[in-house]
């Protein structure tokens, strides 16, 4: 009899948008520090289901297997994570597979996250450089500035806030955490700051920052721990300024 230990998966998937989805049973054999990624690779080069008969390949992403570009995220067991960072010694068995449902499924774990990007084009998170000439050093922020901003800056653009957001539905056009957050960070800039005013009004249009319904979700599901519920109360605060002083001037 063999005593070959194995890992036990079970996936959501699904053909296509508009198709049906199923629950598919795999199981492959184990090796030491496994991640979720290396048990879908593993799949991906047999794709045969628990039950020995012949599948199509699981479809998922992944880009840089190292959390740092947030391509993996997925349900995993119930919490949407990165599934480069799980470790399969970590997890009950069988791991359950599913894609994240407040984006639109491709195929499988594979989800569009495109709004995510829409959304940080709405409030403008970028610096504008004029020219390609060398405009050398940028002025400098004072550390205290810099250290909180720092951490504003690990966002990946995951989904994991949105995914746990229940603002975030089809009936709400709210933007998310994540664009909010990212509003302080290019406003904290010096550089960025001169675009701080057409941020601000961006968060005040539909699905804006009072759409929030400070659930306060998003910071517990955030695998950087960047303070996203700081942020909204700042510029709650700023946003209020910004529309009295718009108000006032009319």
């Amino acid at each position: 009899m063999s005593t070959q230990k194995t890992i036990q998966l079970k996936i959501r998937r699904q053909d296509g948008p508009n198709k049906l989805s199923r629950w598919e049973e795999f199981e492959i054999s184990y090796r030491p520090n496994m991640n979720v990624i290396s048990c879908l690779m593993d799949i991906q080069k047999n794709p045969v289901n628990a039950q020995g008969e012949k599948t199509n390949p699981v479809v998922w992403e992944c880009n840089c297997l190292e959390e740092v570009c947030g391509a993996c995220t997925m349900i995993i067991n119930g919490q949407a994570r990165q599934s480069c960072s799980a470790l399969v010694d970590q997890l009950q068995q069988p791991i359950v597979l599913e894609p994240l449902t407040k984006f639109p499924l491709i195929r499988d774990l594979m989800v569009d996250r495109a709004l995510m990007f829409e959304n940080l084009k709405k409030v403008h998170a970028w610096i504008d450089i004029d020219g390609t000439y060398d405009l050398g050093s940028g002025p400098r922020m004072a550390e205290v500035k810099r250290q909180w901003a720092y951490e504003l800056s690990k966002c990946m653009t995951c989904g994991c806030c949105m995914q746990a957001c229940p603002q975030v539905n089809p009936r709400s056009k709210f933007i998310g955490p994540a664009a909010i957050s990212q509003v302080r960070l290019f406003n904290a800039h010096p550089s960025g700051e001169m675009y701080k005013h057409e941020r601000l009004k961006a968060l005040l249009d539909e699905g804006g920052i009072s759409d929030c319904g400070n659930a306060q979700n998003c910071i517990r599901a955030c695998p950087k721990q960047i303070p996203l519920t700081t942020s909204i109360a700042d510029l709650n605060k700023e946003t209020n300024k910004f529309a009295l002083t718009y108000w006032l001037n009319k």
